[in-house]
């Protein structure tokens, strides 16, 4: 990530400090959990004697902790500045016990995601085993246009939404569809089938197949499993995981709507 990544064109209203204040935060992405000052500086473009500042005002305000060889990790605390999105929703407080139950099933990782921008966002996970070698969390974001909860999340959208978010697409294995014109094709049959599956798109040797989650308001996150293709064909894992996923994603939206 660099500064212009995480920072807007400039505005009368805008606030400089404060965005990069937030870029230093978001440098911290999980992998490694500890970063040096000049890691931060790097990944934020921003000047060192800069970073460094950002860096102390957040070690003293509790969201930041340093090491004894000058390195600097997230604390704990660092989970309030979500915590009043997360807590306005009902939808993670809601899927866990269905992805709980469903993970320990089918003895699959499965996870809820919603839509940010050109990413989506975890907010629920249930987690059999690690198969990917980024570490999956809540708050993890990934490319939607990689991920088969991203291609149902952006298959709910206006195609011309769609269509704006997904202009610039980036491999990350050689088989990740890289033609915008080939991935409308893919959302398009997403749409008309309601589903998803990515094979190897986002990380050699992923699979992952997702459903949408709906609530009167429309789409509003994404159910998948994630597996190892070693687990067998495409065509297999789609008729073994499928049913069992649609009917977690029916049984969803049918609490949603008693909450909701």
């Amino acid at each position: 990530m660099t500064e212009s990544d995480a920072v807007p064109a400039a505005s009368a209203d805008f606030v400089q400090s404060l965005a990069r204040g937030l870029a230093v935060i978001r440098a911290f992405d999980g992998e490694p959990a500890e970063l040096s000052l000049a890691e931060v500086a790097r990944r934020t473009d921003i000047p060192r004697a800069a970073a460094r500042r950002f860096l102390r005002t957040l070690e003293q305000l509790g969201y930041v902790r340093a090491t004894s060889d000058a390195r600097f990790l997230l604390t704990p605390r660092i989970l309030e500045l979500g915590y009043g999105y997360l807590s306005s929703l009902s939808l993670p407080e809601v899927v866990q016990p269905h992805l709980d139950a469903l993970s320990h099933r089918i003895g699959e990782s499965v996870s809820v995601a919603v839509l940010d921008g050109d990413e989506i966002v975890y907010v629920a996970r249930a987690a059999a085993r690690r198969i990917m070698s980024v570490r999956i969390t809540i708050g993890t974001r990934l490319p939607a246009a990689a991920t088969s909860m991203g291609r149902v999340l952006l298959a709910a959208l206006p195609e011309a939404d769609a269509a704006e978010l997904v202009d610039s697409l980036v491999a990350y294995t050689p088989r990740t569809r890289v033609d915008p014109s080939d991935l409308a094709s893919e959302l398009d049959r997403v749409r008309e089938q309601g589903w998803a599956m990515v094979d190897g798109e986002l990380e050699e040797g992923l699979r992952s197949i997702a459903v949408p989650l709906r609530t009167r308001t429309g789409v509003t996150a994404a159910l998948n499993v994630s597996t190892s293709t070693a687990r067998g064909a495409a065509d297999d894992m789609r008729a073994e995981l499928l049913p069992a996923l649609q009917q977690t994603a029916s049984a969803i939206e049918e609490e949603l709507r008693t909450v909701a």
